[in-house]
C-alpha cells in the first residue's frame, strides 16, 4: 500500500486530508476512520465516493442559504413599511432556518401579541425556545399547541413537549404526553428522547429497548435519511453506552 502511496504523492496525502475533514465533521461510523488512515490513498479514495460524495446533496441547504440571506433583507425592508404578522412570521421562519432563535423569538413575540391564535406560530416560537435549550419556556407554547391539535405535525408537537417536561424534572407530565407520542410517531428525534425519558425515570431496561429501536431504526431508513437524522442516531448510540456501563 505504502508503494501505491507513493505513485501519488503528494495529492494521496490531499486525498486523506480531505476524508479526514469530512470524517470529523460529518461523524459516519467510526471504522471508517481506520479505513482513511490504515488504507492510505485507496481507503481514502473508497471513502470520499461511499460517504462523502453522497453528502453533497446535503449542501443544498448551504446554496439556498445564499437565497435566503437574500430575501430576509426584502422582508426587513417590508416590514419597516408594513409590520403585518404575514411578515413577521415569515422572518421568523427564515431566521429559524438560520438558527438564529433568539431573532425568531423576538419577531414572534412582537407576532403573537397583535394575533395570538396561530398554533403555527407557537409552535415555531417553542421550537426557537428548544432550540436555545430554553425547555421551561417552551412549555406553555406547546401546551397551547398540543391543547389545539394533540397530532400537530405528526404527534411531534406531543413529543418534544414530554421532552421539555422530562427535562425540567417534572417526569409525570412528561410520561402523558410521552404516551400518545411514542405511540404514533417513529422518528428517530421522537425515539431518542422516549429512551432519554426512561432513563431519567430510572427505566434503564425500557430505555435500552427504546434506544435499541432507534438503531434499528436507522437500518430501515434510506441512505439519504441515515445522513439526514445521524445526529440522532449518534446521540442514541451514546445512550446505549451510558445504559450499558
Amino acid at each position: 500500500m505504502g508503494g501505491l502511496s507513493s505513485h501519488f504523492y503528494p495529492w494521496g496525502f490531499l486525498v486523506q486530508g480531505v476524508a479526514l475533514w469530512h470524517f470529523v465533521k460529518r461523524r459516519p461510523e467510526g471504522y471508517w476512520l481506520y479505513i482513511i488512515i490504515f488504507g492510505s490513498v485507496l481507503g481514502a479514495g473508497v471513502y470520499i465516493v461511499v460517504e462523502m460524495i453522497p453528502d453533497l446533496g446535503l449542501l443544498r441547504g448551504v446554496f439556498q442559504g445564499f437565497g435566503r440571506r437574500s430575501r430576509i433583507q426584502a422582508v426587513e425592508t417590508q416590514i419597516l413599511d408594513n409590520p403585518s404578522v404575514g411578515n413577521l412570521e415569515e422572518l421568523a421562519e427564515l431566521y429559524f432556518e438560520q438558527k438564529n432563535y433568539a431573532k425568531t423569538r423576538e419577531l414572534l413575540n412582537r407576532a403573537i401579541s397583535t394575533r395570538s391564535d396561530s398554533p403555527h406560530a407557537f409552535y415555531l416560537r417553542a421550537k426557537a425556545a428548544l432550540g436555545m435549550g430554553d425547555y421551561a419556556g417552551a412549555i406553555p407554547d406547546l401546551e397551547y399547541v398540543v391543547g389545539k391539535d394533540p397530532k400537530f405535525d405528526y404527534y411531534r408537537a406531543t413529543g418534544l413537549l414530554g421532552d421539555a417536561y422530562a427535562r425540567t424534572g417534572d417526569l409525570e407530565k412528561a410520561a402523558i404526553y410521552f404516551a400518545p407520542a411514542a405511540q404514533f410517531s417513529t422518528t428517530p428525534e421522537t425515539l431518542y428522547n422516549y429512551a432519554n425519558y426512561l432513563k431519567l425515570a430510572g427505566k434503564k431496561e425500557e430505555a435500552r429497548e427504546w434506544a435499541q429501536k432507534l438503531a434499528a431504526k436507522k437500518r430501515t431508513l434510506p441512505r439519504y435519511m441515515q445522513r439526514v437524522e445521524r445526529p440522532w442516531f449518534r446521540k442514541g448510540k451514546a445512550l446505549q453506552k451510558e445504559l450499558t456501563a
